[in-house]
C-alpha cells in the first residue's frame, strides 16, 4: 500500500514537470548554436561582474525636513591665520537675537609665521584643487561623505621649527558657541570691547599703516567636527591690495544629519558667496577694514543616509540577466536561422531551371521531369 502511494506521489511530480528533459540522441548541435551559446555564456559573465560591482557599491540618499531644534546652540569651528600681530586684531561674534557680543573666549590667538612650510604649501594647494573639482562634480561630495571617518583629518601638519622666519601673522583657531541665529563672526583690527548699545573695537591705537587683512582659512564649519570633510571655505587664501580692505562671506548653513558606514553625526553644511572691496570714504566705499563672515540658518534641515543594494534585489536582478540572456539569444538564434533557410532555399529552387519535354502528340510540357531511379544512371 505504501509502494502504491508512493508511486502515485511519484507520478503525480513527474506530471507537475516544468522542465521535461530531452533525450541525448533528439537533441541536434550546430556550429551555429555553439557560437550563439559561447556569445550568450560570455555576455552573462561580463554583466554579472557588472552587476556584483554595483551591488557591493552603496549610494547617498538625501531626505528633506523642517528643523524643528531652535533652542540648542550652534557650534563654530574656526582656523583662521591673518597677517597682522595678534594685539593688532580682534574676533568676536555679534548674534542677531541679542545686542551684546557673544563671548569669543573659546578662540586662541597664537602668532605664527604667515608663509606656509613647503607641507603646508602642498597640503593647501591639494585643498585648493579639491575645491575648484567640488564646484564642476557635484557628485564629488557623496564621495567625501562616504569616505570621511574620525582618524583622518584635513587640517594643516604641524609648522617645522624655523628660527629664520619671525611670528608676523596671527592664527585665531578654536571654537565657540552661539544661538542658532543669523549672526556675524568678524576679525577686524583692535579688541573687542562690549557695551550696553553694542560693541566696539579699541582701533585707535592702531596705525592704518600695519592694516593687512590678508588672511587664509585653513578651516571653518559649523557643528560636530568630523575629520575628513571638506568644507567650502577650507584652503582659501586672500592677499589685500589695500590697507583699508573689507572681505565679505555670506555664508548660509544647513542643519544636516550624516549617517554612513563608517560615521553617525550632526553636522552643517553650508554655502557661501564672497565680496571684497576697498574702503574709500572719499569715494562711498563705507565700511570697516577687516574679514566679516555673515552666517543665516536654513530652516530646512538634510538627512544624509548611505544606502546598499539588498542581496534579495541582487539576485532578482541576477536571475533577470541570466534569463534574459538565453531568451534573447534564443529568439536570435531561431530567427537567423529562419532567414538563413529561406535564403539557402531560394537558391536550391533557382539551381534547377524549368526544361520543355517532348510529347507524343508533338505537344511540350514545361514541368520539371521526374527524378527516377534510371535517370541516374
Amino acid at each position: 500500500m505504501r509502494r502504491l502511494n508512493r508511486k502515485k506521489t511519484l507520478n503525480l511530480m513527474k506530471e507537475l514537470d516544468a522542465f521535461p528533459k530531452v533525450p541525448e540522441s533528439y537533441v541536434e548541435t550546430s556550429a551555429s548554436g555553439g557560437t550563439v551559446s559561447l556569445i550568450a555564456f560570455t555576455t552573462i559573465a561580463f554583466l554579472t561582474i557588472m552587476e556584483f560591482m554595483v551591488y557591493r557599491d552603496t549610494w547617498m540618499k538625501y531626505e528633506y525636513e523642517v528643523d524643528k531644534d531652535f533652542t540648542s546652540k550652534l557650534r563654530i569651528n574656526i582656523d583662521i591665520t591673518v597677517a597682522m600681530r595678534c594685539q593688532y586684531v580682534g574676533a568676536d561674534v555679534l548674534d542677531l537675537a541679542e545686542t551684546m557680543v557673544a563671548s569669543a573666549d573659546g578662540l586662541i590667538y597664537e602668532p605664527v609665521p604667515f608663509e606656509l612650510t613647503p607641507q603646508q604649501k602642498e597640503l593647501q594647494r591639494m585643498l585648493q584643487l579639491i575645491q575648484n573639482r567640488l564646484q564642476e562634480e557635484h557628485s564629488l561630495q557623496d564621495v567625501i561623505f562616504k569616505s570621511a571617518f574620525k582618524s583622518a583629518s584635513t587640517a594643516l601638519p604641524p609648522r617645522e621649527d624655523n628660527s629664520l622666519q619671525s611670528p608676523d601673522a596671527c592664527r585665531i583657531h578654536g571654537h565657540l558657541y552661539v544661538n542658532k541665529v543669523a549672526g556675524n563672526f568678524h576679525i577686524t583690527v583692535g579688541k573687542a570691547i562690549p557695551h550696553p548699545r553694542g560693541h566696539a573695537h579699541l582701533a585707535a591705537l592702531v596705525s592704518h599703516e600695519s592694516y593687512n587683512f590678508s588672511h587664509r582659512i585653513d578651516h571653518l564649519s559649523f557643528g560636530e567636527l568630523i575629520p575628513g570633510i571638506i568644507n567650502p571655505l577650507d584652503g582659501t587664501e586672500k592677499i589685500a591690495s589695500d590697507h583699508n580692505q573689507m572681505f565679505q562671506y555670506f555664508i548660509t548653513v544647513v542643519p544636516t544629519k550624516l549617517h554612513t558606514y563608517k560615521i553617525s553625526a550632526e553636522t552643517h553644511q553650508f554655502s557661501v558667496t564672497e565680496r571684497e572691496r576697498v574702503i574709500n570714504h572719499a569715494a562711498g566705499s563705507h565700511g570697516v577694514s577687516g574679514i566679516f563672515m555673515k552666517y543665516d540658518i536654513s530652516s530646512l534641515m538634510v538627512t544624509v543616509t548611505e544606502e546598499h543594494m539588498p542581496f534579495w534585489q541582487f539576485l532578482v536582478r541576477l536571475c533577470g540577466i541570466i534569463g534574459g540572456i538565453f531568451s534573447t539569444t534564443g529568439i536570435l538564434h531561431g530567427f537567423g536561422r529562419f532567414v538563413a533557410e529561406i535564403i539557402f532555399c531560394r537558391f536550391r529552387l533557382g539551381s534547377y531551371r524549368s526544361t520543355s519535354v517532348p510529347l507524343p502528340d508533338g505537344h511540350t510540357s514545361n514541368h520539371l521531369p521526374l527524378i527516377t531511379d534510371n535517370s541516374t544512371h
